[in-house]
């Protein structure tokens, strides 16, 4: 994938994951959120630079030292060499993860119960923290608060079985592409193809919403949701990583 379309997808998985605080700095965009993933508390890198590099970073670990997180960059394919420099500097790579596309989705909506919802219901909440196992009452604070920032078009999806919810995903889709996200399935009933329902139905409303294309993001290590998106038609079209100070 060419660096501006690389880019392009950036700038649209940053507006549908939202930081609670944005910082722009010469092409370069810091987001902060209480250390609540790494998407949202990590230095992106959209377009070139007028400043020194080296100057750059230092100022980037100033800010996030001050907020009392690590400093983190989200490097793609196309940064070329400043994943090399941040090395030096001891940074260390962490969760590298595939960007995969799937275009012109045509599929019927699968069977089973399934809701859709423009914000996202408690229902929804409650059954997307406990299967996550996000117990931490701060961090569900910052989520749902990163939720509300969102301003693209967003479906939030529940699947239920016997009238409870066993499986939630969620899309946010602008400028023709949608992205899939936030997609978990009950731990008492995976393996069982319910995460695959939950994506089909989530791409099925969004071609029937218009959306050309979808596209999502998978930790390299989690095999079983590759194979899940791989079946579905998803190809993987560039690699995004992590580089974390002092790891």
């Amino acid at each position: 994938m060419e660096a501006m379309e690389i880019r392009a997808l950036e700038e649209m998985a940053a507006n549908a994951h939202v930081a609670l605080n944005v910082m722009q700095y010469d092409g370069w965009l810091l987001r902060f959120s209480a250390g609540h993933t790494n998407r949202a508390n990590s230095v992106s890198v959209l377009y070139p630079s007028t400043i020194n590099t080296d100057e750059k970073i230092g100022y980037c670990e100033r800010q996030y030292r001050a907020q009392g997180l690590p400093c983190v960059f989200k490097l793609t394919d196309a940064d070329g060499e400043l994943g090399a420099l941040l090395e030096k500097r001891g940074y260390g790579i962490v969760t590298p993860t595939d960007v995969m596309i799937l275009d012109q989705p045509e599929m019927e909506m699968p069977d089973g119960e399934i809701t859709f919802t423009d914000l996202p219901a408690e229902e929804w909440l409650r059954a997307y923290f406990d299967f996550e196992g996000l117990t931490d009452l701060a961090r569900r604070d910052i989520f749902r608060r990163m939720l509300e920032k969102v301003l693209v078009r967003t479906r939030y999806a529940a699947l239920k079985l016997d009238g409870r919810i066993i499986a939630c995903a969620s899309s946010a889709a602008e400028r023709g592409y949608a992205l899939l996200q936030n997609i978990v399935v009950d731990p008492e009933y995976r393996g069982r193809g319910f995460g695959r329902t939950i994506c089909r139905a989530l791409l099925a409303e969004a071609a029937g919403a218009g959306t050309g294309h979808a596209y999502l993001q998978v930790v390299q290590s989690n095999i079983p949701a590759m194979r899940l998106y791989e079946s579905l038609g998803f190809r993987k079209v560039y690699t995004y990583r992590y580089l974390k100070q002092g790891t």
